[in-house]
């Protein structure tokens, strides 16, 4: 059973920084990509980032020059250093975790979820 476990959320007044964690607990045979998605109070979750196993990052622009995500594939698991964070920022984080199994079958894993809250 794989499970993923977010760290790092908290409250930070505007301009400032947090980093969140994510580790993977379990037997992951491969993991495709790493990332995270956040949800707002009254919205759907949406994307934020991610990276592959190559290093290849993607972003939101509304983060872009802001967030960076970052991996460690070896050890399972991911971060997200959030930096110049606005209000607009405040949301519910989830990691997720796109993979492999070894029946040759895709499979995605989402942890709890960590809050993040930027004050004006």
């Amino acid at each position: 059973q794989v499970q993923l476990v977010e760290s790092g959320g908290g409250l930070v007044q505007a301009g400032g920084s947090l980093r969140l964690s994510c580790a993977a607990s379990g037997s992951i045979f491969s993991i495709n990509t790493m990332g995270w998605y956040r949800q707002a109070p009254g919205k759907q979750r949406a994307f934020v980032a991610r990276i592959t196993g190559g290093g290849n990052t993607k972003y939101v622009d509304s983060v872009k020059g802001r967030f960076t995500i970052s991996g460690e594939y070896a050890k399972n698991t991911v971060f997200l250093l959030m930096n110049s964070l606005k209000p607009e920022d405040t949301a519910v984080y989830f990691c997720n975790y796109q993979v492999w199994k070894s029946d040759g079958y895709a499979d995605e894993y989402w942890g709890q979820g960590t809050q993040v809250t930027v004050s004006s």
